[in-house]
């Protein structure tokens, strides 16, 4: 998957390893995310199976910065993947809901804890969907008036993870009322 990511950023325009792993950061890793180092050894394998090139770029002051340029090849294979339909729910790991299932022999605080706390991440969460993300997507649509399309995919993508994290605020106050209502 994270080959398609790169591909796709790439697709926007030429950028280094770094500068991937920076727009992932502030856009696609809220629902997949990648370390520094599985990006560059993606990025190698996509050079060697021709779906980029790279150019080293001199600079006075630094290493040499390699800048990845998507290919043909690449894009082709981009829009192929993106073409296909997802024919299967994706499987989901959510570590709280795990622990949640095991816990009944757990001290109601300690359970209670981990809720709370998992209630005000998702919170924090939920507020930069409302009030961060919307500003981001309109500056670059701002910005960058042929990527109008990107920009209502794009805010498509912040309302779910908007609405995901109002649901799961919803489940988790729900989770807590039951908690504080039967193992007390």
């Amino acid at each position: 998957m994270l080959k398609y990511i790169l591909l796709g950023f790439l697709n926007y325009q030429p950028a280094t390893g770094y500068e991937l792993k920076q727009r992932m950061d502030s856009s696609t890793t809220h629902f997949w995310h990648a370390k520094l180092s599985q990006i560059y050894i993606t990025l190698k394998a996509l050079e060697e199976d021709g779906s980029l090139t790279s150019t080293l770029e001199a600079q006075a002051d630094r290493p040499d910065k390699r800048i990845y340029t998507i290919t043909p090849q690449g894009q082709a294979d981009l829009h192929q993947w993106l073409a296909q339909p997802e024919m299967a729910l994706s499987p989901k790991k959510e570590t709280l809901v795990l622990k949640l299932f095991f816990s009944a022999q757990l001290d109601p605080q300690a359970i209670l804890t981990q809720l709370r706390l998992q209630r005000e991440l998702h919170n924090q969460q939920l507020a930069y969907y409302r009030d961060v993300s919307p500003q981001i997507i309109q500056q670059a649509a701002d910005d960058f008036p042929m990527l109008a399309k990107d920009a209502a995919l794009w805010e498509a993508t912040r309302r779910f993870g908007e609405k995901y994290e109002a649901l799961y605020v919803s489940w988790l106050d729900e989770t807590i009322q039951l908690v504080e209502g039967q193992f007390h």
